[in-house]
């Protein structure tokens, strides 16, 4: 049984390493900095909240400063240049003067102010950036919460897969054990050879478990150092084990009791509506008319920047554009038909939250009916495990029964585990489901007394 040592070390010199792990609190904390959905939320809650300055164009002042360098034989152009300067004098009108000038150079420099006064879109426009950088903040929080919910489903998942491995390296065990009983049997006459034949068949086919649950561990592992924002070439080692069954309902039975919160999708849903409504009426807004004051220093000068008398103007100025070739009517429709599929969303964002609820109490009940059954059998499994070993050494029993026996001690091990993993999904659900952060799951790590949760994580 050389191979099945062989086995046995190295999974568990991988699965079980040396050096630092890491603790669920640590790696919830990592994925909010680090996360790849998360800084993609992120980033796409900071282009919201840019782009609810730039309807500011139509409402705040804009000053802007202007320099020219220009030189001209133009009539008109020379004339009034030299005019702006306040060099005309009696012969500048000399008609050969006027109508064939010499070139003349002008250096012209402006500051000019403008005062917005009446802009209805982009009062307007304003408001519907307002709501949607808001519901960019939802999505962002949403995000985090369902990172939250990715983590604790894969670092409780890799806990999972490791215990399958002790699981799978106890059925290694007893395989090996019941070889060297059928073999012993066998010298003493109470067993044929094929007993022993069996059962190196069915150690062998625990090795094979063994070594694809091994396996399962470092997918997990990378599975999870890739949802913290790492390539995953590096696999990343959780802490601790998977809670007790006990542990399991103590947490459930505190975490039930809790109300629900506004859910972020919901929030980011009804949000991006509101944005869309609001955009649809700034799109009809534009046919108004609009109503914008200026005022402008100018300087004038032959040779040097701000050079010369400078002059001023003051004045208001009223547009109305009520066609410009049929484009306002694109944008009121299409915006039209956002604001109608804007609301669609947020009505079917309300039916999901209402659904989700529902079905997440409901798989937490069949997932804590489920780990009491495991539970039980887990036990029994290995009792009558133990019974059919006593009389299989009495030969009463034979080998088919024995092997049968051992296989399903350890699927009862294995259905064990994955029982007290579904429990925790389906925990880190609900949570979700009704708007609450499932990080409070990190008190299920005893490693990390730093994870308890507060008050504020629940809301």
């Amino acid at each position: 049984m050389r191979t099945s040592l062989l086995v046995l070390l190295v999974s568990t010199a991988v699965v079980h390493p040396a050096g630092a792990q890491l603790r669920l609190g640590d790696a919830l904390r990592r994925a909010d900095t680090a996360g790849i959905a998360n800084r993609a939320a992120a980033g796409a809650s900071a282009e919201r909240d840019g782009n609810r300055l730039a309807p500011m164009r139509g409402i705040l002042p804009a000053l802007r400063v202007e320099a020219s360098a220009i030189r001209t034989t133009d009539p008109i152009g020379a004339f009034g240049t030299v005019l702006r300067q306040r060099r005309i004098t009696a012969a500048d009108f000399n008609p050969a003067t006027l109508n064939y000038p010499a070139a003349v150079s002008n250096v012209g420099t402006g500051l000019v102010a403008e005062l917005p006064l009446f802009n209805a879109d982009a009062w307007l426009g304003r408001d519907a950036a307002g709501r949607a950088a808001e519901a960019g903040h939802a999505v962002a929080n949403w995000t985090r919460l369902g990172t939250h919910s990715d983590v604790i489903r894969a670092w409780f998942g890799t806990l999972t897969a490791r215990e399958k491995v002790t699981a799978y390296e106890a059925a290694v065990r007893a395989g090996t054990a019941h070889v060297k009983q059928a073999e012993s049997l066998q010298r003493n006459g109470v067993v044929t050879p094929s007993d022993a034949l069996m059962a190196s068949v069915k150690a062998g086919e625990m090795e094979s478990e063994l070594a694809s649950a091994h396996g399962d561990v470092l997918t997990a592992q990378r599975g999870l150092a890739v949802l913290l924002g790492e390539d995953g070439s590096t696999p990343l080692i959780p802490s601790g084990a998977l809670p007790t069954a006990k542990q399991l309902r103590d947490f459930t039975g505190a975490d039930t009791s809790l109300a629900a919160a506004p859910r972020a999708d919901v929030q980011a849903a009804t949000l991006g509506a509101a944005a869309a409504a609001r955009d649809a009426d700034r799109a009809r807004s534009t046919m108004l008319p609009r109503l914008n004051g200026f005022a402008r220093y100018d300087w004038n000068d032959a040779s040097r920047i701000a050079g010369g008398d400078k002059n001023w103007t003051v004045g208001v100025m009223a547009s109305w554009s009520p066609f410009t070739g049929a484009a306002e009517i694109a944008e009121r429709r299409a915006t039209q038909g956002r604001a109608a599929q804007a609301n669609a969303y947020a009505d079917g964002a309300n039916a999901q939250a209402r659904f989700e609820s529902e079905k997440a109490s409901t798989d937490l009940r069949v997932a804590l009916l489920k780990l009491e059954i495991t539970e039980r059998s887990v036990t029994q499994a290995a009792d009558a495990h133990r019974i059919v070993n006593r009389r299989y050494e009495g030969g009463l029993a034979s080998v088919t029964e024995l092997l049968d026996a051992s296989a399903t001690e350890t699927h009862a091990a294995t259905m064990f585990a994955k029982a007290r993993y579904d429990v925790i999904v389906a925990l880190a659900a609900r949570r979700l489901a009704l708007g609450l952060d499932p990080a409070a799951l990190a008190a299920l790590d005893t490693t990390d007394s730093r994870t308890q949760p507060s008050k504020d994580t629940d809301r």
